[in-house]
């Protein structure tokens, strides 16, 4: 069986059948090998927030137009509308909770909107006019967002807490830290949840606090990249950290210390954002802003947010 271009060819009585599979499946026989799975300018230049649930459905912000949500199918091929924002409403990141819950950061509007599992319909969880943005969201065990919130032009940022209060309402406010921090960018949490990564863009670096309820503690500097080359990040279950490195067209995967164990190469050169997803959770999927489509590579570890969704994280 000879495959070309992500597709199967083989001879059936004499003629040729074309039987059509997912692109990926040929980065998951080859680890840190990326592939292009989508076509090219489905989204626009606004593609972030990949996200994956338990199904194996991915869900990306800005698909055909700005303020929508595109769901790549499991084992699908090509994205398909899944839902839009209110109006002037337009999401930067999407984050799954336990519970199978959707949020979508609105960095237009100053939202967070919640979508229940198995629903299509955004509804407002947090709003607040005191932020930036939101840009990018993670969630902890116990359903905390901590949300970063750039201020670009000032080259500068800090986090969020949004969280339910005691009595029901939800809440959010910044978060004290022990520094100034450049443009607060891709973010997400250890996989013990004590542990909080920000990647600043203005500066290229990245940062780990312990975090105190609504203090940022124990600052700490892991890596330092070229300034305004780096933008979402993510953790798998051992630790580490995946960074997208924007301009250069590279995964940068590294230890919590900062070693980097590999420099895996895209397809495209503007990688915004990474989620982890398939059936075991080691398929990365990355949003390409050079091109407007999702590619992906296998790894040996499942992602931290996989592991979340399965209660066992």
């Amino acid at each position: 069986m000879a495959i070309t271009s992500g597709r199967n060819f083989w001879c059936l009585c004499g003629s040729i059948v074309l039987v059509a599979t997912t692109p990926f499946v040929a980065a998951e026989t080859k680890m840190f090998e990326s592939v292009q799975v989508t076509p090219a300018d489905e989204y626009t230049h606004g593609i972030e927030g990949p996200a994956a649930d338990l199904d194996g459905n991915l869900y990306v912000v800005n698909f055909g137009k700005p303020g929508t949500i595109g769901r790549l199918p499991a084992g699908g091929a090509a994205s398909e509308a899944f839902t839009a924002l209110p109006e002037g409403s337009v999401g930067n990141a999407i984050r799954f909770d336990r519970s199978g819950t959707m949020f979508i950061a609105d960095y237009k509007k100053h939202n967070i909107f919640a979508i229940p599992k198995g629903g299509t319909e955004p509804v407002a969880w947090f709003h607040s006019d005191e932020m930036n943005q939101p840009n990018d969201i993670t969630i902890a065990r116990d359903g905390t967002i901590y949300a970063s919130d750039p201020n670009w032009k000032g080259r500068e940022g800090h986090i969020w807490r949004i969280a339910k209060s005691a009595d029901g309402p939800v809440q959010g406010q910044v978060m004290s830290a022990p520094r100034a921090m450049g443009t607060t960018n891709g973010i997400d949490l250890s996989p013990d949840g004590r542990t909080l990564y920000v990647g600043e863009s203005s500066n290229g670096q990245v940062w780990s606090y312990a975090i105190r309820d609504n203090e940022l503690t124990d600052a700490k500097l892991v890596k330092t990249f070229q300034p305004d080359t780096i933008d979402g990040l993510r953790t798998d279950v051992a630790g580490r950290l995946y960074v997208a490195r924007i301009l250069k067209g590279t995964i940068a995967l590294m230890k919590p210390n900062g070693a980097v164990e590999r420099e895996i190469a895209l397809k495209g050169k503007e990688p915004t954002n990474l989620a982890f997803g398939g059936s075991d959770g080691k398929t990365v999927f990355v949003t390409q802003r050079q091109g407007g489509f999702i590619e992906s590579f296998r790894t040996d570890q499942p992602g931290r947010e996989h592991c979340l969704q399965r209660g066992r994280c």
